[in-house]
């Protein structure tokens, strides 16, 4: 397997900017949940993953030199033992503040997500990866609970920390900028910013056409239901 960089930190943590800035180091293409987004038939081989499959992480990672975000970051362990040779990177971030951000992006959209998408092919096996995976898996079913939610981003960040030898790790805040990421992966700093992405706006408005999208579907259904019984009270007079 060629993955060189692999990130560990969950979600809403810096990680589309941190995939931005391995591609402008070289280290890209760099997976991201955005690849799945793009090639909804991905989910499906995270899926089986997920529900205890063997991984095939070489055709699963197959042309990508770095990989960050969700589903990765739960499989850090299994592939530090499948790539020895890659570093890790924890993003880092204020846990109240992450915990808002996701609330109110991710857990938003999974549930704006109507549950007759499972029906959908593609669109189906994302609702159920985003499910079985993040929500369901690595919550428990609790990410509502702000409290829980916390507690289990903080372990995960603990458990990276503690599992990880530190001559592999880099603990990372896209805050810091260039220096601490380019002193880790041995490269020289550009001279252009550090990117500062921020998805959020982006799934937002997703979350806004996804309810506006479910409600014209109902809509519809609704129009449809009367036309058919307007057609049949005509049919019997």
């Amino acid at each position: 397997m060629t993955l060189q960089v692999i990130g560990t930190g969950f979600g809403r943590t810096g990680t589309a900017s941190l995939k931005r800035a391995l591609e402008i180091l070289g280290f890209g293409p760099c997976y991201h949940m955005f690849e799945i987004r793009s090639a909804p038939w991905k989910a499906r081989a995270w899926l089986r993953v997920t529900r205890g499959d063997a991984p095939d992480w070489p055709a699963i990672y197959q042309g990508y030199a770095s990989a960050v975000d969700w589903p990765t970051c739960s499989f850090y362990a299994e592939l530090a033992a499948a790539c020895p040779q890659a570093r890790f990177i924890l993003t880092t971030r204020d846990s109240g503040r992450w915990y808002d951000s996701t609330r109110r992006t991710l857990y938003a959209l999974w549930q704006a997500m109507p549950r007759w998408v499972a029906w959908l092919p593609l669109a189906g096996s994302i609702r159920a990866l985003l499910g079985e995976h993040i929500w369901d898996g690595t919550f428990g079913g609790r990410f509502h609970e702000r409290s829980e939610a916390i507690a289990r981003y903080e372990a995960h960040q603990a458990a990276v920390i503690a599992r990880l030898p530190e001559e592999r790790l880099l603990v990372f805040s896209v805050e810091q900028g260039w220096g601490p990421l380019c002193a880790y992966l041995g490269v020289e700093v550009p001279d252009i910013p550090f990117p500062h992405l921020n998805e959020a706006v982006e799934i937002e408005r997703a979350v806004v056409l996804v309810r506006v999208g479910t409600w014209a579907v109902y809509g519809g259904l609704v129009l449809l239901a009367v036309w058919l019984f307007a057609g049949s009270v005509c049919a019997l007079s």
